[in-house]
């Protein structure tokens, strides 16, 4: 009986398949979005202020880093949770697959948000005379709290490895 738990627990794991392969429906509706955005803005890019341009080019930038951590967390967690990938050496394997641990991926998950938050509050700040200050200074607040967030994740993994 204890042995069918066991085996019945292990096998759950492929019920988290579906959820990263739904992540790539994710991917391609961000890539959807990234596109809609490129598109809307190139019949009108010569209207564009450069602080207007910048701000689109940030919004560009923050669904690549956003698709970055989807791909990252789809193929690691799944490798990390369910199966691992065989997929052939050469020139289409990425370097990383099968060298991130559940840890690793974590503080790199938590390194994107900071990242992508940062470039978010850049927006806020290249259009800070449209936003109220006091919602500015929540978005430096929560921008703050992801950084000190992912420096005590670092800081806890650095003290658990020793």
């Amino acid at each position: 009986m204890e042995r069918f738990f066991h085996n019945t627990m292990y096998a759950a794991r492929w019920i988290l398949a579906p959820v990263y392969f739904g992540l790539s429906f994710a991917l391609l509706l961000l890539a959807i979005k990234f596109f809609q955005e490129v598109f809307h803005v190139l019949p009108h890019i010569l209207e564009y202020t450069e602080a207007d341009l910048i701000l689109v080019i940030l919004s560009l930038v923050d669904m690549t880093m956003v698709g970055g951590l989807i791909v990252m967390v789809m193929f690691s967690g799944y490798e990390n949770f369910v199966s691992q990938l065989k997929i052939t050496e050469g020139k289409d394997r990425l370097n990383w697959l099968g060298t991130m641990d559940a840890n690793s991926l974590k503080l790199k998950v938590a390194a994107s948000i900071v990242a992508i938050s940062s470039i978010h509050l850049l927006r806020v700040f290249m259009d800070a005379k449209n936003i109220p200050n006091d919602k500015i200074m929540w978005y430096i607040i929560m921008h703050l709290t992801f950084v000190f967030s992912a420096f005590m994740m670092g800081y806890l993994n650095k003290i658990s490895k020793h």
